[in-house]
């Protein structure tokens, strides 16, 4: 009998560095642009990349939804016959490598190879190898002229740039674009001296007390996290809480108060605070961010529409197109539309009709939403106060705090705009779009 050799099975080879991140990040393209989901609920999803690989797909990702428009036309420049329909993989591998050529810090040849291997990967996707070597190389080649010639217009939706340049102009839709282009910075609400914060976290007081933060890194690593002295809250949202006044001792209640930026805003300043959302997932997370801050508040599960009580003072951040934090959530970009700003608007409607039955006489209300859009803000304050006598607007003092001046209209009420706060440095520029009017019940 003769014996046979044994030879250990052959090891596949390793997948080369950045392919996991890399098809991770054409995963969160495609919950976007194919599933309409939100970018966000998409990160959420288990994954076993570890935490270095996670961030690059989300930042690969995040970045290719905020410039798509201007990489769709750099791609429709260099294929003369157009993608092949059924191929959505082919054009998310070039959306992502295409992205990492132009606009972040990754080695072409790095981008280049790893969307190589995935087309090669892709079963219906691999005849196109070829074609996507020479796309994206020629990208690579022809980058500084490719750089100079964008136009960052293109990257906001048609639907957008309309309605923008209609309300805002053509100057400052054209100074929104630019900024809602690039990375937007960090920004930190803290409990107490912000300037101290801003020293040991190396950044610097924006002109109304946020700490503005560029680079920083994973948000749980920053001093400060584990002691609660701070959360993370765009330099826009924060204001419409402070517009309350003083509010200590005060019974006020958040409406649609998840993931809590706000709520804790109100504890900080001393009030008795009830937050109401009417997701108790979204809840548990803002009862998870309130136990880390140190902040007591009563958490109710309820449809705002429904609610009954009582307050001293409401808060109303209302659900909205978020059409303002496109700059964070650029998928904001793709997900929302007309109809969008209309159905929106008679759910804040219903919801404005709720406050005068909430607040007690004498009391105040901030209405606010993160859009850009006048039918969110100003026409839906317009229409509240011809349909409900109860209810008169407190007009808004610009000196009621640093900083708020510029954002005050001459009808009292407070829209800020992403391309406000320049700065030479444009990581460190702007602001997310808000808007905010406060009421009193007669």
């Amino acid at each position: 009998m003769t014996k046979r050799s044994f030879r250990p099975a052959a090891r596949k080879p390793a997948p080369p560095p950045g392919l996991a991140s890399r098809r991770r990040a054409c995963e969160l393209i495609e919950a976007v642009l194919l599933r309409a989901r939100p970018l966000d609920e998409a990160l959420d999803e288990p994954t076993d990349l570890d935490a270095a690989d996670r961030a690059l797909a989300r930042k690969i990702a995040a970045t290719a939804l905020r410039r798509l428009g201007s990489i769709d036309r750099v791609l429709r420049g260099r294929l003369a016959k157009g993608l092949p329909d059924g191929l959505p993989r082919l054009h998310t591998v070039l959306v992502a490598g295409a992205c990492q050529i132009l606009f972040l810090d990754v080695p072409d040849y790095a981008a280049v190879d790893v969307a190589v291997r995935l087309v090669e990967a892709d079963r219906k996707a691999k005849g196109f190898v070829g074609l996507t070597n020479a796309v994206l190389r020629g990208i690579a080649r022809d980058k500084e002229l490719i750089l100079s010639e964008l136009d960052p217009l293109d990257d906001l939706a048609p639907w957008l740039r309309e309605r923008w340049t209609a309300t805002y102009g053509e100057a400052e839709t054209r100074a929104i674009a630019r900024i809602l282009s690039i990375e937007p910075p960090l920004d930190l609400t803290v409990k107490a001296d912000p300037e101290a914060w801003a020293a040991r976290l190396g950044g610097h007081v924006t002109p109304t007390g946020s700490v503005r933060l560029s680079g920083a890194g994973p948000v749980p690593e920053l001093a400060g996290f584990d002691e609660g002295a701070w959360w993370v809250q765009d330099a826009a949202a924060a204001l419409p809480a402070r517009l309350l006044g003083d509010i200590r001792g005060l019974a006020v209640a958040d409406l649609c108060a998840a993931p809590g930026g706000k709520t804790a805003q109100l504890a900080v300043a001393g009030a008795t605070v009830t937050a109401v959302d009417r997701s108790a997932r979204r809840l548990e997370r803002l009862g998870q961010n309130m136990q880390r801050l140190g902040l007591t508040v009563t958490v109710t599960t309820a449809d705002a529409l429904e609610l009954t009580g009582s307050y001293d003072a409401l808060l109303l951040d209302a659900p909205c197109t978020a059409t303002g934090t496109a700059r964070g959530h650029p998928d904001v970009m793709h997900l929302k539309s007309p109809a969008d700003v209309e159905g929106l608007g008679r759910m804040q409607a219903r919801l404005l009709d709720q406050v005068a039955g909430l607040l007690r006489p004498g009391g105040r209300a901030v209405y606010c939403t993160c859009s850009l859009e006048p039918e969110e803000g100003e026409q839906q304050i317009a229409a509240l106060l011809a349909r409900e006598p109860r209810l008169t607007l407190d007009p808004i003092d610009p000196g009621e705090f640093a900083g708020l001046a510029p954002f005050i209209d001459a009808a009292g009420m407070l829209r800020t705009l992403p391309s406000a706060w320049s700065n030479r440095d444009d990581s460190l520029a702007g602001l997310d779009g808000f808007f905010a009017a406060r009421l009193i019940r007669r």
